[in-house]
C-alpha cells in the first residue's frame, strides 16, 4: 500500500501533491518588511524539498504588526513587489505541483522584539528602532516588556482593514494560499484568549464577544481573497492554562471559520503567556487537531514536533489530520521530503540535477536517515 503522506490533498480551490507542508518560520532578514536576497534562496530551497506546500513566515499587516524590525511585511508597495521575484524563482525550480502560501499576522503585544539572535532584552524600544505595541488590554506578555496600548475602536477597524489589504497584496504577488495567524499569542489570539483580553465592551468579556475580532478579520480577508486562492487560519488548541482556551474553543473557532468560507485550519497551541507552551513530546498537537477535524469536518493540518516520516504518515493515514507541517526539520534538512519518501517507500524524484543522489545511486544512501 502506498504511503498516504504522498497522496494529493484538495485544500479549497487548490490541490497540493502531498500531505507535507513547511511551516512559516521567521527569518528576521527583511528591511522595513521587504524581502531580501536571503528569501530568494530560502524559499527556492523549499520548493525543491519534496514538500507539497510551503508557507512563508509570519508577515506583518502593518509596520507595528511585525514581530521584529527584521520580519516580513505586506503593507507597502515595495513589500509586495519584492515578493514577486521570490515566488518566480521558487516556481522555476519547484517540483511538480508545489504550492506557495503566506501567513499574514499582527503581533500585537508580542511585537517590537529584537532579532532572534540578538535578544539580550525581550523588547526593542522605539529609540532603537522598535515601536509602541497595541493589544486588546494593557497587559504585558512578560516581565521586562512595557504593556501594550489598549486598542480603540479606530485601531480595531484599521487592523481589520489592514488584514484585508495585505491579503489583496498577497493575491497580486501570486500566492496560491493565504493563512491568517490566529495563534501563538499574536493579536488575534490575544483577543480570543481570556488570559489576554480583559475588555468589557463588544470586543471582550464572554466567549462570544472574544470571538468577534477573530471572525471580523476572517470575514474581511475572505471578502478580499478571490475564489482561486485557498484561505485558512492557524489556530490554537490550548493555552496550557486552566483559565485559558482549550480544545473545545478551537472546535468552535474552526467551525465558525468554516461557516465563513475558510478552507482549512492549522492546529497549534500555546504561547499566549511567557513560557506558555511546555514541551510535551513529539506530535503533541495531533490528538487535539484530530478532535477539531472530527467535529467540524474542515481540512485540518497540525504542527508541533512531528518526529519523523513514520509519525507524519501515521497522523494522516489514521485520518486524524489531513496534512502535517514541519518547520525546524526542514531547516535542518532541506531535502526532508525526499528522505521521507525513501523511508516510506514512496516515489518522489529529486530535480534532474540531483538524480545522482536518488535512492540506490550512491553509497551514502545506505547511511541511516535521522529524519
Amino acid at each position: 500500500m502506498s504511503a498516504r503522506l504522498f497522496t494529493p490533498l484538495q485544500i479549497g480551490p487548490i490541490e497540493v501533491p502531498n500531505r507535507i507542508a513547511i511551516s512559516p518560520m521567521c527569518q528576521y532578514s527583511a528591511m522595513d518588511g521587504t524581502a531580501s536576497d536571503w528569501h530568494l534562496q530560502h524559499v527556492t530551497r523549499f520548493a525543491m524539498s519534496g514538500a507539497g506546500l510551503a508557507v512563508l513566515e509570519a508577515t506583518g499587516v502593518e509596520p507595528i504588526g511585525r514581530i521584529s524590525p527584521g520580519c516580513l511585511g505586506l503593507y507597502y508597495d515595495e513589500n509586495e513587489k519584492a515578493l514577486v521575484p521570490v515566488l518566480a524563482m521558487a516556481r522555476k525550480y519547484a517540483l511538480p505541483g508545489f504550492k506557495l502560501g503566506i501567513q499574514i499576522c499582527h503581533a500585537g503585544r508580542k511585537g517590537s522584539t529584537p532579532l532572534a539572535w540578538d535578544r539580550s532584552s525581550p523588547y526593542q524600544p522605539p529609540e532603537r528602532g522598535g515601536w509602541e505595541t497595541i493589544g486588546p488590554s494593557p497587559l504585558s506578555f512578560q516581565e521586562g516588556v512595557p504593556p501594550p496600548r489598549e486598542m480603540t475602536g479606530e485601531d480595531i477597524a484599521r487592523v481589520i482593514a489592514a488584514f484585508a489589504q495585505s491579503a489583496q497584496r498577497a493575491v497580486r504577488a501570486g500566492f496560491d494560499l493565504i493563512e491568517i495567524h490566529a495563534a501563538h499569542g499574536y493579536l488575534i489570539h490575544q483577543f480570543h484568549s481570556p488570559l489576554s483580553n480583559k475588555r468589557n465592551d463588544e470586543w471582550g468579556g464572554d466567549a462570544e464577544r472574544r470571538l468577534r475580532f477573530p471572525l471580523a478579520v476572517a470575514e474581511a480577508v475572505r471578502t478580499a481573497v478571490p475564489s482561486h486562492v485557498a484561505l485558512g487560519a492557524r489556530i490554537t488548541s490550548t493555552d496550557f492554562d486552566e483559565a485559558g482556551l482549550n480544545v473545545d474553543d478551537a472546535v468552535r473557532l474552526a467551525g465558525e471559520l468554516k461557516a465563513r468560507g475558510l478552507d482549512y485550519v492549522c492546529v497549534s497551541s500555546g504561547n499566549i503567556i511567557a513560557g506558555g507552551r511546555p514541551a510535551t513530546g513529539p506530535g503533541f498537537n495531533i490528538e487535539r487537531a484530530a478532535k477539531v477535524k472530527a467535529e467540524t469536518g474542515i481540512v485540518t493540518r497540525t504542527v508541533g514536533y512531528i518526529a519523523g516520516p513514520q509519525m507524519a504518515e501515521e497522523a494522516v493515514a489514521s485520518g486524524k489530520v489531513d496534512q502535517v507541517a514541519l518547520g525546524r526539520a526542514f531547516l535542518d534538512d532541506a531535502n526532508w521530503g525526499w528522505h521521507a519518501a525513501e523511508v516510506l517507500g514512496a516515489d518522489l524524484a529529486p530535480p534532474p540535477q540531483y538524480m545522482r543522489v536518488k535512492p540506490g545511486s550512491w553509497p551514502g544512501n545506505n547511511d541511516s536517515r535521522a529524519c
